[in-house]
């Protein structure tokens, strides 16, 4: 029988990863099975057990690539706005508070998609989960330290970490409420969408 190589280990792991980013995120980690996650990733059962010990040990891991991925998002729109921090938040506000987010979780941000997860998974998913909102909030932060060093106002990094709280916390929950009605009411979902982001872009 032919040996993996470190290589083809690492792309095989990085095959389950994925496959498990997505089924997670769309049926949420219990709503997963390990058989139907490795025949997405195109492996076998037994295969999983070479990578990783468990499934929450996977739902771990998950969390921890998903947040890495959301926050070099958005790095780039911080990076695509250099000149005005308020352009680059109201740029995050508009991707995640959004029709095309709410409609694809697979591909979306874990904060939303792996909330309740998090909390039903024990303290290393929660650990992994808070690692991911500290990065957000800190991002946030930031960026409202600066929005207010653009117009001549000054604001504390103790403000600057409440207002960052509150706002992605807002952006988490309307995305949220959007997805609990979007398939029997679609409007409703449309218009929790909108009126967030309008909200939140006129703090």
């Amino acid at each position: 029988m032919p040996r993996v190589t470190r290589e083809q280990k690492q792309r095989n792991r990085e095959r389950i990863l994925a496959a498990a980013g997505e089924g997670f995120r769309l049926r949420g980690i219990d709503g997963t099975g390990i058989d139907g996650l490795m025949k997405s990733a195109g492996m076998t059962h037994g295969g999983f057990y070479n990578h990783f010990a468990s499934k929450s040990d996977l739902a771990v891991e998950v969390l921890h690539q998903g947040f890495i991925d959301s926050l070099a998002v958005l790095d780039g729109l911080r990076a695509a706005h250099p000149g005005s921090a308020r352009a680059a938040l109201d740029g995050m506000i508009d991707q995640y508070v959004d029709a095309e987010h709410r409609d694809h979780p697979e591909a979306g941000c874990p904060s939303a998609a792996l909330v309740s997860d998090a909390g039903r998974h024990g303290a290393d998913a929660q650990a992994e989960y808070r690692r991911g909102l500290d990065g957000y909030f800190d991002a946030i932060a930031d960026m409202v330290i600066e929005s207010g060093r653009e117009t001549g106002t000054e604001v504390t990094p103790a403000e600057a970490r409440e207002q960052a709280v509150a706002l992605f916390s807002q952006m988490v929950g309307a995305l949220l409420l959007s997805r609990a009605v979007a398939d029997v009411a679609p409007d409703l979902s449309d218009e929790v969408l909108a009126a967030n982001r309008s909200r939140l872009k006129d703090r």
